[in-house]
């Protein structure tokens, strides 16, 4: 079974014991229960419920596994070409581990 499922804007494909990387809830502790409504397709072993845009009465139930996970770092390189200009800059996103407990269809 797995569901589409918008968590902060994003939208991910999530199982049953799947761990997922969402942007940082900053309010949110270890142990946590969030639940996400905003479910877009539930496939439960070939059944499969298309939501309008969302589908009615199901929910996806998550624990919050870890705070401030520190993604990849993104690097941006400013250069302008003749002028001895250049600049180097990098950063790294903030994100919320999530396990993904259940799919409520």
């Amino acid at each position: 079974m797995f569901a589409i499922v918008e968590m902060q804007g994003q939208q991910f494909r999530v199982e049953a014991g799947q761990k997922v990387c969402v942007l940082n809830m900053k309010d949110a502790k270890v142990g946590d229960k969030v639940t996400f409504d905003k479910v877009l397709l539930v496939n439960n072993d070939g059944a499969v419920q298309v939501g309008t845009p969302v589908v009615d009465g199901a929910k996806v139930v998550c624990e919050v596994a870890q705070v401030e996970v520190r993604g990849k770092k993104i690097i941006v390189f400013h250069k302008k070409r003749r002028k001895g200009f250049d600049k180097k800059t990098g950063a790294r996103q903030h994100f919320t581990e999530v396990l993904v407990k259940e799919i409520v269809a």
